[in-house]
């Protein structure tokens, strides 16, 4: 069957890893040593995928420069304390070890920052399956289209050639923004009809789903 993609680019937490809830306590655990208010579970979820600077700025406007900082600290202390135990979502790994063997480029999006996805990519066993990333700290953040552009001039492949799967709205309008399909994963951070509000080729709501997609329509 003549494939209808050349490269494949993954969102990490929310759709690969299992790891929503870990970065809403987090996130939470970081405003409670901050003495400010704690985001609610809706909020904190809103702004995953955004780099860690831009998330906290969204959620605490009227903090110093200074505080971010802070809240970053403590963010990522509460992040090292529960992030032991994320994992990817069960069946995910089988899904990438078969694009892998079936020669798909594949790459990762992330609002992680490169120390902690190279982590991330080294625990999970994730990380000998995927060609390229690209991470909040190094280019510009989601839904800014730069780690698309980026990933596409790096391996020379069309927008057209290329989808972009995400659990969060920035994902998706990220995917608009390089022009590029989108595919969105429900089971992650954002609701199914906040991703559908965007027109992605398809939501999926489980790994079962996302597999089936993907053995049709790649």
């Amino acid at each position: 069957m003549t494939k209808k993609f050349d490269l494949i680019v993954f969102d990490w937490d929310g759709t690969l890893l299992d790891s929503t809830n870990v970065i809403v306590s987090s996130i939470q655990g970081a405003a409670r040593d901050m003495d400010l208010p704690q985001p609610s579970v809706e909020d904190a979820s809103h702004v995953i995928g955004l780099g860690l600077s831009e998330a906290l700025e969204y959620l605490f406007p009227s903090v110093s420069s200074q505080q971010v900082g802070s809240l970053m600290d403590r963010y990522r202390h509460h992040y090292s304390v529960y992030g032991q135990k994320i994992s990817p979502f069960e069946g995910i790994t089988e899904i990438i070890e078969t694009l892998h063997a079936e020669d798909f480029l594949l790459a990762v999006a992330t609002g992680k920052s490169r120390t902690e996805l190279n982590k991330a990519l080294e625990s999970s066993g994730l990380g000998i399956y995927f060609h390229a990333s690209r991470c909040a700290d190094e280019t510009f953040s989601k839904p800014h289209p730069a780690m698309l552009l980026e990933l596409m001039e790096q391996f020379g492949v069309e927008a057209g050639r290329t989808l972009m799967i995400g659990d969060t709205t920035h994902d998706l309008q990220m995917a608009i923004n390089a022009k590029v399909a989108g595919l969105g994963v429900t089971y992650g951070a954002h609701p199914r009809e906040n991703l559908s509000s965007l027109a992605p080729l398809a939501c999926v709501d489980s790994i079962t789903e996302l597999e089936s997609w993907l053995n049709k329509n790649v």
